[in-house]
């Protein structure tokens, strides 16, 4: 892991985050729409002295004044070192950057502080009415990229900053605004070792209308949401986020991962999702596996075996995926989410070929 000393702007190496002294703090922000206008490792690496840097390189950056404002708060707060994505990884290192991603999660959960930039959003006015304060924030792109999404969960302490570096609150203090903008649950917010609590399903729905600069990133993103790791390969496109369920499946035996619903027409009759927009109506659902008696199932070689309750359509079949909504609260089979399938000739002794 590599840090920011706040003061002299130095890049420091640590082989272990928790064997910073007095820990340290840790940036949340989106980036610009144009990369080159961010402090990047190259940048903090090309020059030998705080002073030619900041005189040749950083200042002339738009991104400076991020790092500037963010290495201020943390040394005004008793940190020596920030993390900051922009220029605390090299790139250009496919490993490394591998390792930081699946990484993150653990980075920004071990974090002293670590402190949500929005810089499309003002405060100024609006703190202390709740429903002003909520209409602005929930027009901020930081709530609408995907990387912010493990970067909200995974802190134990966050605090708020607008375009004008103005803190306008701590997620305690916001768990209820940021709840509603987000619909992830507030006891969540509070306490991240609530995370497996969610289901997949509820889980995918949090990141459903986030967006990614990389297509692959979608599922890089949420590989702390779901504690999984995978190596990183870009250029794969869409299989990113098949191989992030396959992962996920290696160990969870959590149904509501088809509990998602097609928006196109190739989707039909797909195993796993495409993409996480599958799940936007999964908020709520969680699997009740004392409606099949908790039977595992498992990836093998030729698919997915599982048991699970097929209707004869005629022309296909549909399997009762034993999840619940809190909206039909009997739990009747009839009610629960269905999955289509598709099958080569009549099944054989109750075997489906999907």
């Amino acid at each position: 892991m590599r840090l920011l000393d706040v003061s002299s702007l130095r890049l420091v190496q640590f082989n272990d985050d928790r064997a910073v002294e007095g820990a340290y703090a840790i940036l949340s922000h989106t980036w610009d729409t144009n990369p080159k206008n961010e402090v990047s490792y190259k940048d903090l690496k090309r020059d030998k002295t705080v002073d030619e840097f900041a005189r040749r390189k950083a200042k002339d950056k738009a991104g400076f004044s991020k790092v500037d404002h963010a290495c201020r708060q943390a040394q005004k707060d008793g940190y020596k070192y920030i993390w900051i994505d922009t220029c605390c990884i090299n790139k250009d290192s496919s490993a490394e950057l591998s390792e930081a991603i699946n990484s993150m999660y653990r980075w920004y959960a071990n974090a002293g502080i670590c402190y949500a930039y929005l810089s499309d959003v003002s405060t100024e006015k609006v703190t202390a009415d709740k429903a002003k304060l909520e209409a602005k924030l929930s027009k901020a792109k930081w709530f609408e990229r995907g990387w912010t999404l493990q970067e909200l969960i995974a802190p134990s302490a966050m605090q708020f900053f607008d375009r004008d570096w103005r803190k306008f609150g701590a997620k305690t203090d916001l768990t209820d605004i940021i709840s509603n903008i987000t619909g992830i649950d507030r006891t969540i917010l509070l306490n991240r070792d609530l995370l497996g609590s969610a289901c997949i399903g509820t889980r995918m729905s949090w990141a459903a209308k986030r967006q990614t600069t990389r297509i692959e990133d979608e599922a890089y993103s949420l590989l702390g949401i779901f504690g999984v790791n995978m190596p990183m390969i870009y250029g794969e496109g869409p299989r990113a986020f098949l191989r992030l369920q396959e992962e996920i499946l290696r160990r969870s035996t959590d149904i509501s991962i088809f509990a998602w619903l097609p928006w196109k027409p190739d989707t039909r009759g797909v195993l796993f999702a495409p993409g996480a927009k599958g799940f936007e109506r999964c908020g709520k659902v969680y699997p009740a596996a004392d409606m099949t008696g908790g039977r595992a199932f498992e990836l093998t070689n030729k698919g997915l075996r599982i048991s699970l309750r097929v209707s004869d359509m005629g022309d296909h079949y549909l399997a009762s995926l034993v999840c619940v909504h809190p909206q039909h609260p009997k739990r009747d089979l009839s009610e629960t989410p269905q999955a289509w399938v598709s099958s080569r000739g009549r099944p054989r002794d109750g075997l489906f070929s999907v």
